[in-house]
């Protein structure tokens, strides 16, 4: 699905990644893990094609982001809340999200009946913009939008964010529904080791801009070697 080759993004200074060579199998579930500085949200805007990269390439589904358009058709992303146009509503955001993917109104909004537990009854029928809302209701206005057209690949950064505990329970039944449903290949960053260690297939360290270990994820397996490497 994902193909990481020789990939090199410099800032001043400071490399903020350098990868070899990575692929990211189609229907898993990556969790990139790290701490601050380790190059995680640089690798996302590196795959979005929102950061020009000092070498290599990044291929999706053979595509080269920065040469097609094609792979936007089956991609879904939440990076931060520059994501979001914050002067509409979330029901506004939802339709111009739609239209762009060539979606009815209908489609839509019965796409939007499916994240009805998610929202929790805080998003629709509000009657107030976007940048009004709290960060953690912006963050599932940004999740659902990423999902609504359905995309084979889903990108989100730091998605637990913001969350309340039952959100973000409900957060990972929903991603791993989704990805169970659509065999959908689904990448997330977080900083919760015990979040990404329930959802995700495979996890991978980064640190440095470096791969530092890539673990598959078999029930829980990956959790105490991630423990033992952040000495929780």
């Amino acid at each position: 699905m994902i193909k990481l080759e020789q990939l090199k993004k410099v800032f001043g200074e400071k490399t903020a990644v350098d990868i070899d060579n990575f692929t990211v199998n189609e229907g898993e579930i990556l969790g990139l893990v790290g701490n601050n500085g380790a190059g995680k949200t640089t690798l996302f805007r590196l795959i979005l094609d929102l950061l020009k990269a000092e070498e290599g390439q990044v291929l999706i589904d053979g595509f080269n982001p920065t040469e097609s358009e094609e792979w936007k058709q089956w991609t879904g992303a939440y990076i931060d809340d520059s994501f979001l146009i914050d002067f509409l509503t979330p029901e506004e955001y939802f339709d111009f999200i739609g239209k762009v993917n060539n979606m009815t109104k209908e489609k839509v909004n019965e796409r939007l009946e499916t994240f009805h537990q998610f929202m929790a009854g805080e998003i629709l029928g509000q009657k107030k913009l976007i940048r009004d809302y709290s960060a953690g209701n912006k963050q599932k206005v940004g999740i659902v939008a990423a999902l609504l057209h359905e995309p084979k690949l889903i990108i989100l950064d730091e998605p637990f964010n913001f969350l309340d505990p039952s959100s973000q329970i409900i957060l990972k039944r929903l991603l791993q529904n989704y990805n169970r449903e659509h065999q959908a290949t689904i990448l997330i960053s977080s900083h919760n080791l015990q979040h990404t260690v329930d959802i995700s297939t495979r996890i991978t360290l980064l640190e440095h801009g470096h791969i530092l270990k890539d673990l598959t994820n078999s029930e829980g397996s990956a959790e105490k070697e991630l423990e033992d490497y952040f000495n929780v």
